[in-house]
């Protein structure tokens, strides 16, 4: 059983951290940008119903205080907050200050803010190149990135299989938008696709080191498991209601709103889906 739980979680990780990659290029390079926007809807509804429904349940059904656990998702909001005032996590600025924007994306360290760059691609093609010192930044960024992400996907494995897999799908859905962001800025930086498309998923696969990080210290501090899942949903809480939410949240015609909600609805449902059947199944 522990044998088959290191290979998922190295499955998970790796769909998460390369796929995702390779999904944003298939979007990013395609053309296909315009549904970035689709992209984040779907991500933040697939983030706040695997906290809600899924990572936070598992947590609260273990024998430790409910009062700790609370205290812990508090201390998780808040530190992910910093990290986020510290530009550790993500650069805090959306990518429509004009003239800048580029410069700005080169040296944020990477999350999904990226995204606003991505989904107004269309209109600034990034007019002005970042420095090609700047692509190791977002490297950086997105490798540290990565290796926390590998670590919450082993967290939420180790408590349960399916568990693992709904939280695997959740990162790898927010994670294309970022990406997208991603393998514009390199590909300026880089020169050509190929290159950028490279350096992202050797970034990416990173994942799979936190992944095994992740493993390891569990199996050493199982009582600490749930402590784990509750971090994981605050990660999740506060990329969805703190980042992904605020670019969705502009003036918008009725139809346009509509689909945000339609998508966001789904990015939910398709969480249900996905437990539903994994629960008939097993």
């Amino acid at each position: 059983m522990t044998q088959m739980t290191l290979i998922a979680i190295l499955l998970g990780t790796v769909a998460a951290g390369v796929g995702s990659v390779w999904l944003a290029a298939l979007l990013g390079f395609a053309m296909l940008a315009r549904y970035t926007q689709h992209m984040l809807s779907l991500a933040a509804g697939a983030l706040m119903a695997t906290a809600f429904m899924n990572l936070l349940p598992e947590a609260f059904e273990s024998p430790v205080d409910a009062h700790q656990l609370f205290a812990m998702l508090l201390a998780g909001l808040v530190f992910f907050f910093l990290l986020d005032k510290a530009e550790l996590w993500h650069h805090g600025h959306e990518h429509h200050h004009g003239e800048g924007h580029a410069h700005e994306t080169a040296h944020g360290h990477a999350h999904l803010s990226h995204a606003s760059a991505a989904a107004h691609a269309g209109g600034h093609h990034h007019h002005h190149p970042a420095p090609r010192s700047g692509g190791w930044a977002v490297l950086a960024g997105d490798s540290v990135h990565a290796f926390g992400d590998g670590i919450l996907i082993a967290s939420a494995f180790m408590a349960d299989m399916r568990l693992g897999l709904v939280t695997s799908l959740a990162v790898l859905a927010h994670e294309v938008p970022h990406h997208i962001g991603d393998l514009v800025v390199l590909r300026h930086t880089s020169g050509t696709q190929r290159a950028a498309l490279v350096k992202v998923s050797l970034a990416g696969t990173v994942t799979a080191l936190g992944g095994l990080v992740g493993y390891s210290l569990l199996t050493r501090l199982q009582d600490y498991l749930p402590y784990f899942l509750v971090l994981a949903s605050s990660s999740f809480i506060y990329v969805a209601l703190a980042d992904l939410i605020p670019q969705l949240q502009k003036r918008l015609g009725l139809r346009e709103t509509v689909t945000q909600v339609v998508w966001l609805l789904a990015g939910i449902g398709l969480v249900t889906l996905v437990v539903s059947g994994l629960s008939h199944g097993h």
